[in-house]
């Protein structure tokens, strides 16, 4: 079958020709629709990401998907055993949800992998203490941080504050209902006291961080400030790390504000705990409640698809 190939950690795929999948008796391979090419897809391709495991290649990369069955259902699948990934014209996984009717499987297939991290969090905060109050979304003007911003207004949530760099992105949010922090320094108020504004009318219940490293100093620096209100109890939930895989903690911080911080990501999230909320993600997509950019390619044009750099996702489409 045709493929997208990855024939060493350093080398783009190439469409070519691949074993199909191992497919367990009573079982047919699904046909592929479209497969999301998430940034986890790249890091676990080239080795890089921290749940890589032990790496073989060739392999085909990819980690979820839309396919459609033998009888014609669409469905949404993913987490196949290596070296099969979803990135093929044919595929077999394990779990599989019915596409919602009428909603772009497109979209699903970008959508379903940056919008459940934010999805997660928020509805398991949700949970625990019955409403979201104000979150703090660090990286809104990425596609997960998008996202996790509509998602967080979809849920309810009493005040949405999204902090990104890219202006236009951040009227964009300003548009739905967030207010908005421009996290581009201007070389008159900081990061710091940009937050530390942002964070003075309500206090965040939630922080979402897509970005850590000075961003999140600067936040926690934020926090701090505002930390004598000792009703407050916030977690602060790492998710990304697109501005650096470090950031110093205060002590401060741990002793002026009622502050958990913990991460969310593979390791922490079971695959079946990540899956279980995926029908309500699509279903959030199908009403538009969810919604984000995408760009598809066809296997045939994988090297392309890999290099792109535009500010939408890119979905790999049989030819």
């Amino acid at each position: 079958m045709r493929a997208a190939v990855v024939t060493a950690p350093d080398a783009p795929p190439a469409c070519g020709e691949f074993p199909e999948p191992t497919v367990p008796p009573d079982h047919e391979p699904l046909h592929l629709v479209g497969a999301g090419l998430h940034n986890i897809v790249r890091g676990l391709a080239t080795g890089r990401h921290y749940g890589r495991g032990e790496m073989a290649y060739p392999l085909v990369p990819g980690i979820d998907a839309v396919a459609r069955t033998g009888d014609g259902r669409l469905v949404y699948t993913g987490y196949a055993r290596p070296p099969f990934g979803t990135m093929a014209e044919r595929l077999f996984a394990p779990f599989q949800a019915e596409v919602p009717a009428g909603a772009d499987p497109l979209a699903i297939a970008a959508g379903m992998n940056p919008g459940l991290s934010g999805w997660m969090v928020l509805t398991a905060r949700r949970k625990e203490v019955g409403a979201l109050g104000t979150v703090l979304v660090l990286g809104a003007t990425g596609m997960s941080g998008s996202l996790a911003v509509q998602g967080a207004l979809a849920l309810g949530a009493e005040r949405v504050i999204a902090a990104g760099r890219d202006p236009e992105a951040l009227e964009r949010l300003r548009g739905a209902g967030a207010t908005t922090v421009s996290l581009v320094d201007d070389g008159t108020h900081g990061l710091e006291q940009a937050l530390a504004d942002a964070v003075s009318e309500t206090s965040p219940g939630l922080v979402l961080d897509y970005l850590w490293g000075p961003v999140a100093e600067a936040a926690f620096a934020a926090l701090g400030r505002s930390g004598e209100d000792t009703e407050a109890n916030t977690a602060y939930v790492q998710i990304g790390s697109l501005a650096g895989l470090e950031a110093s903690l205060p002590a401060e911080l741990l002793r002026s504000r009622r502050i958990g911080i913990t991460g969310s990501g593979a390791g922490s999230v079971s695959h079946e705990e990540m899956l279980a909320e995926a029908p309500e993600v699509m279903a959030r997509f199908a009403d538009g409640s969810l919604h984000l950019p995408y760009t598809a390619f066809p296997l045939s044009r994988i090297g392309e698809a890999w290099a792109h750099t535009g500010r939408s996702r890119v979905v790999v489409v049989p030819d």
